[in-house]
C-alpha cells in the first residue's frame, strides 16, 4: 500500500511512517516544518519505499500529486498543542479547516482511503465520562478562545463524514487522548515531556491550575497500532468515529510526582494559574478519560503499556537527547 501521511514530520506522524515502512508499505509525506521536525524522519530518507515533500497543504499541485500515487492518505496535519492554539488562534482554525478540506478534495479526486485525525478536545466540558464517541459534545463559549481549536476539529469530523456520506469517500475519524512517547516536543505546553524535562534539569516542574485535573496518556507505539489497524479494514471502520487513547486515569499532580520519583529527581512542584500559563478566562477539562469499547470490539485494540513504561521510554530519549545533544549534565550531578 501506498500511504500519504500529512503531517508525517511531526510526533505521530514519523512513528507511522517508521511502522508502514517496516511493514512493507511505501510511504509519503507531506509537512511544511511548522512544528514537526526534519530529524525525526532524517533516519528514513535513503529508504527505497520513502520520499517527502516540505511543503504546505496550501501547495495544490504538490498535494494532487501525492494524492495521485496514493492509496490512502493519514492526515495528522493540524495545529497542536493547548499554548499554540490559545496564541495563534486564527493560524489554528485555518489549518485545522482549511486543510482538513483540501486533503478531503485531494482524496475524493482519487478515492483515496483516508484517516482523519480529531482529538478528545471535541468533547469539551461534557461531564459524560468516560467519553463515547456518540456522547453530546458540550463546547464552552466562542469568546475563549481554546474552544476554537475543539470546533475547528469537529468541523474536520463533519467534512470528513459529508465525504463519507455524499461521495462513499471511506473515511474513518480517529480522536486521540493525549498521545505521548519519545519525540513529542514540550515547545507547545505538552505535559509529559515538559516535566521530563524540568525533572532532568532538577528545575521545578511547573503544574499549570491546581493540579487536580486528570488525564489518560498512551504511548505512541500503541496509538500506531491503532491507527495501522483501523487504516486496514475500511470496509469495517469506514463513516464511523474511533477514541484512542488509554483509560489508565491519573491527576496532573500525581503525574508530577511519578515524574519526579522515576527521573530520581530533586524538583519540587510549581503552580501556575492558568490565567498566567495561558490566557485570562482559560478553560480546561477536568477529567478527560476515554471509552474504547469501540476500538476494541471492532479491531481488538487496546494499550499495552501503562504510564511507568511511558515515563521510562521517555525519560530515556530525554536523557540521550539533553546529554548527547546538549550537553546538559544528569540531574543531581
Amino acid at each position: 500500500m501506498q500511504v500519504l501521511i500529512t503531517g508525517g514530520a511531526g510526533f505521530i506522524g514519523s512513528h507511522l511512517a517508521e511502522a508502514l515502512l517496516q511493514r512493507g508499505d511505501s510511504v509519503s509525506i507531506l509537512d511544511n516544518l511548522s512544528t514537526g521536525s526534519y530529524n525525526n524522519i532524517a533516519h528514513l530518507i535513503t529508504h527505497p519505499r520513502f520520499s517527502f515533500a516540505i511543503e504546505s497543504l496550501n501547495n495544490d499541485l504538490v498535494l494532487d500529486r501525492l494524492a495521485s500515487q496514493a492509496d490512502a492518505i493519514v492526515h495528522l496535519a493540524a495545529a497542536v498543542g493547548v499554548q499554540l492554539v490559545v496564541e495563534r488562534p486564527t493560524e489554528t482554525i485555518e489549518t485545522n479547516v482549511i486543510g482538513t478540506h483540501t486533503v478531503l478534495a485531494a482524496a475524493r479526486r482519487y478515492r483515496c482511503r483516508t484517516l482523519i485525525a480529531s482529538t478528545s478536545e471535541v468533547y469539551g466540558k461534557s461531564a459524560e465520562i468516560p467519553f463515547k464517541e456518540e456522547n453530546d459534545l458540550l463546547l464552552g463559549p466562542s469568546s475563549h478562545s481554546r474552544w476554537g481549536y475543539a470546533a475547528s476539529k469537529l468541523l474536520d469530523e463533519f467534512l470528513g463524514l459529508a465525504a463519507y456520506r455524499e461521495y462513499q469517500l471511506p473515511v474513518t475519524i480517529v480522536r486521540f487522548f493525549n498521545t505521548v512517547g519519545p519525540r513529542q516536543t514540550g515547545r507547545y505546553g505538552m505535559v509529559i515531556p515538559r516535566f521530563v524535562q524540568q525533572a532532568l534539569r532538577g528545575a521545578p516542574i511547573t503544574v499549570f491550575g491546581d493540579g487536580n485535573q486528570s488525564r489518560c496518556f498512551c504511548h505512541v507505539a500503541d496509538v500506531i497500532r491503532a491507527l495501522t489497524a483501523l487504516l486496514d479494514q475500511p470496509a469495517l471502520t469506514a463513516g464511523e468515529i474511533y477514541n484512542i487513547g488509554s483509560d489508565e486515569e491519573v491527576t496532573i499532580n500525581q503525574l508530577a510526582e511519578q515524574v519526579s520519583r522515576q527521573a530520581d529527581s530533586a524538583s519540587t512542584v510549581t503552580y501556575i494559574p492558568y490565567n498566567e500559563a495561558y490566557a485570562p478566562g482559560f478553560e480546561d477539562m477536568r477529567r478527560r478519560v476515554p471509552n474504547i469499547d469501540k476500538i476494541r470490539r471492532t479491531v481488538g485494540w487496546s494499550p499495552g503499556h501503562t504510564l511507568t513504561d511511558i515515563l521510562t521510554d521517555v525519560l530515556a530519549y530525554e536523557r540521550e537527547r539533553m546529554i548527547g545533544g546538549q550537553g546538559i549534565a544528569r540531574s543531581g550531578e
